[in-house]
């Protein structure tokens, strides 16, 4: 049964890594998706690859104006909005410049990666509200990560912004409630999936070495696809879960459930 359908949905950050995964999914489960990203050629190679219930629209989710542009569109083609996926983001070491630990970053690369990151999210789900109003049943999905629940040395600013992806969403499910919309809002967070966005973080040289190395800090003992967060996101879109908002659903095969300084059976 196709768990989608009938349902119009955007994703941003949709041109690759779980953006595509849940794009992909979402149309085999009988959506129409409006796919953005700022990557334009992929983008709309993806979306003509899905064929007929896929569209693409260049999208910087730090732009207030190309959100409006994107919501005139929505509005021109369909007349309302079922589904948002807030995914497009950026951890901040390829895109902008300087350290990322809380001593030495850089005023400026602080200030993008939350622009982009929690200012993308508020951004889309303040244009989402707005278009969902009409929907019968709507579903705003915010990608956070691991690191908004816990500390990350090294990348700051990330951790930071993923944190407010967090709060915010829980902001925007007691909001959508009070006001009486049936829109409901929940945050997925992944943590060690294996997406264009860890190749930075993996040494180029002993690839497959770095990602043994990470599966050893993984409970389930590998690190997860892409699929793995699509997946989580169709139930969080779907009717399935309409009981739920403002929760937060943990993707991370179990990093999130202890700790390594956990005592062991020996201990």
């Amino acid at each position: 049964m196709a768990r989608l359908k009938g349902k119009i949905a955007v994703v941003t950050g949709a041109a690759k890594g779980i953006g595509e995964a849940i794009s992909t999914l979402f149309v085999k489960q009988g959506a129409s998706v409006i796919l953005t990203d700022i990557d334009d050629e992929k983008g709309s190679q993806l979306a003509q690859k899905l064929g007929k219930f896929a569209s693409y629209q260049h999208l910087d989710v730090s732009s207030p104006s190309q959100w409006q542009l994107l919501k005139q569109s929505v509005l021109e083609t369909y007349g309302y909005l079922d589904i948002l996926v807030n995914n497009a983001g950026i951890i901040g070491f390829d895109e902008t410049p300087g350290s990322q630990d809380p001593e030495h970053f850089e005023y400026e690369s602080w200030c993008k990666i939350h622009e982009v990151n929690i200012g993308g999210v508020a951004l889309g789900c303040k244009v989402a509200i707005e278009l969902m109003k009409a929907s019968k049943a709507a579903s705003i999905i915010n990608l956070s990560s691991r690191s908004g629940i816990v500390g990350i040395p090294s990348a700051a600013a990330y951790a930071s912004s993923k944190a407010a992806i967090r709060n915010h969403t829980k902001t925007v499910a007691l909001y959508c409630a009070q006001q009486g919309y049936r829109i409901r809002c929940n945050s997925i967070h992944p943590g060690a999936i294996l997406t264009p966005l860890w190749e930075s973080m993996l040494d180029k040289d002993n690839r497959e070495k770095s990602i043994k190395t990470i599966a050893k800090g993984i409970p389930l003992g590998h690190m997860g696809e892409p699929d793995d967060v699509a997946y989580g996101a169709l139930y969080l879109a779907s009717e399935e879960s309409k009981y739920l908002t403002g929760i937060e659903l943990n993707i991370d095969g179990g990093i999130l459930a202890g700790s390594t300084a956990a005592p062991t059976s020996k201990d």
